[in-house]
This record gives C-alpha cells, sequence and structure tokens, in this order.
C-alpha cells in the first residue's frame, strides 16, 4: 500500500529496544516537525483554501501526538532529550531541484510529507508488531493508522494540485531515489534512521 521501494529491515527493532529512550525522543521532535511542516504550508500557501483547513486539522493533530509521545517519556522518568539532525530528511529534501512554479513548489512539498509520513507508518508498523513491550507496540499500532491517513493526504493533494500523469513519475522517481537513501540508515534507534 505505501509503496516503498526498500522495505525497513525488521532487525532495526532490536537496535531501537535497547534505546527506547532515544526513539522517543526522535519521535516527539517528529510529531514537532510535522506540525512545522503543515503550519509551513498554510504560510506559504495561503491561496490554497481547502489544503489550508486540512492543515490546520494537521496541526492539531501532530501536537496531540507530540504530547502523546512527551507524555510517554515523563511515564518512564525521563526528560525530552535534544533535537537531532534528521539525516533521511536531509538527504530526501536533495531531491527535488529548488525553484520552479508555486505549483512545482507545492507539488513537491507535498510529496515530500507524503513519503515522510509513509517511512513513517511502515516503520511504526514494525515497532507494533515487534517491540517486545506491549504497552508500546499498541500505542505504535494507533500512531500507524494516522501516519497512513497522512501520507494518502498528502500524496492526494499532490495529484489534486499538480497534472497527476507528471505527479505519479515524480512520485515514482522519489521512492527509487528514497530507497537509494535507506540502503545506508536502519541502524539507529530513530523513527528514519
Amino acid at each position: 500500500m505505501l509503496g516503498l521501494k526498500l522495505p525497513t529491515d525488521p532487525r532495526w527493532v532490536n537496535i531501537v529496544e535497547k534505546n527506547i529512550e532515544e526513539i522517543l525522543t526522535d519521535h516527539a521532535f517528529c510529531e514537532q516537525k510535522a506540525t512545522s511542516t503543515a503550519i509551513s504550508l498554510i504560510v506559504s500557501f495561503p491561496e490554497y483554501t481547502e489544503l489550508v483547513q486540512e492543515m490546520t486539522a494537521l496541526v492539531k493533530e501532530e501536537m496531540s501526538h507530540f504530547k502523546m509521545v512527551h507524555d510517554k517519556i515523563i511515564e518512564r522518568g525521563w526528560t525530552l532529550g535534544r533535537d537531532r539532525k534528521d539525516e533521511y530528511v536531509i538527504q530526501l529534501l536533495k531531491f527535488f531541484p529548488k525553484g520552479g512554479s508555486r505549483t512545482n513548489q507545492l507539488v513537491h512539498r507535498l510529496l515530500y510529507a507524503a513519503l515522510i509520513e509513509a517511512r513513517s507508518c511502515e516503520r511504526f508498523r514494525l515497532l507494533s508488531e515487534e517491540l517486545k513491550d506491549k504497552e508500546l507496540a499498541e500505542f505504535y499500532r494507533r500512531l500507524m493508522v494516522s501516519e497512513a491517513n497522512h501520507y494518502t493526504m498528502f500524496l492526494g493533494y499532490a495529484r489534486k494540485y499538480g497534472n497527476r500523469e507528471e505527479v505519479d513519475k515524480k512520485w515514482q522517481d522519489l521512492l527509487e531515489y528514497e530507497a537509494n537513501i535507506m540502503k545506508d540508515l536502519g541502524t539507529k534507534e530513530t523513527v528514519h534512521g
């Protein structure tokens, strides 16, 4: 369903289990960045009323997810650590050329967001199925559903606002590029790394 070209090696969960505090901190900041992305889309493309409405709802949802993850950190007696660079996203954002028409810029940003949500969904599925901590596994199962909805929403808007044939070609090319990025990742207890 997600269209990812290179699945995450299930052994990644073993890395995560050695440092749950780290994955929760990274996850909290991923939720914060998702909120920032939605706000940025509102600020950059205010003329797309339907998108603005959807992003407004997404801001609320992503911040509620941030709170849920932060609460998990507190419940376990930890404090939120500092944000780390997300090497996955840094590499991903190099794919599309900068500039171009406003429509192309919007489509590219929506495709990036769709792919980040798709990979998060795939990782959350693995955590929900493989974590020995059953309470945390259930937590990730619930969040996985939200990520899948976000992925389809962003991809749907990219197809709505761009030329469908061009968008689908860009999407397939981006998926291939992302698979190459993933070959060097999967060795850290981070959502995308």
